[in-house]
């Protein structure tokens, strides 16, 4: 198993990356909130989950090592693939995943696509004993608050440029995303980031 690459961000791409190791390009699927924290040229440590196929072997990436292990719990899951479980983190950081399956939190598992209600109480009734403590970490969930008193506009927008978008496509999705909202708060910048990116491809 490949626990972990270290290496150049030599490219980002709207759902993954690659990090040159030891000479080798390596593509790594990665979460926006994932994705956000990669700057190409910059060296990046991510945790990694290697998931083979019979004719296929994917990479997924990760901030730190408590999110790709949440990732590899979810697969242990009925029905829960690694693509399943990817885009659970992408909606969600690990310690609200956690909450919501200790607490039976159907409501905020329903959210990620591909989640039905029967698969949110499945989770909730395969994973329950065996979610961890909840609370007990930062990673992604401190993405959901402003760093600095920087504001989720400014992160967003600092993202998508990292990603490789002109400023003014930056700007012009994070108009978007505040008019989407319509007056309710936010939610968790990695949500914010997905939607951001979804009204770049709407607009192209």
């Amino acid at each position: 198993m490949i626990a972990s690459v270290r290496g150049r961000v030599a490219a980002v791409s709207p759902d993954g990356a690659v990090l040159e190791v030891g000479g080798v390009g390596l593509s790594v699927v990665c979460t926006p909130s994932t994705l956000a924290t990669l700057r190409v040229g910059d060296e990046a440590r991510l945790a990694t989950s290697l998931v083979v196929r019979e004719d296929s072997l994917t990479l997924y990436g990760f901030a730190d090592d408590d999110a790709r292990g949440l990732f590899e719990l979810l697969q242990t899951a009925s029905g829960v693939g690694p693509r399943l479980a990817q885009a659970v983190l992408a909606v969600h950081a690990p310690d609200v995943v956690r909450k919501a399956i200790a607490t039976g939190d159907i409501a905020t598992l329903t959210r990620v696509p591909g989640i039905g209600k029967k698969g949110a109480e499945r989770l909730v009734l395969e994973l329950r004993d065996r979610i961890g403590s909840i609370g007990g970490h930062s990673g992604a969930a401190s993405l959901s608050l402003p760093v600095g008193g920087v504001s989720w506009q400014d992160q967003v927008r600092q993202a998508l440029v990292g990603l490789g978008w002109a400023p003014s496509q930056a700007d012009q999705a994070v108009g978007l995303v505040f008019a989407e909202l319509n007056g309710e708060p936010a939610p968790a910048v990695p949500v914010l980031l997905k939607r951001a990116i979804q009204a770049l491809g709407r607009a192209r």
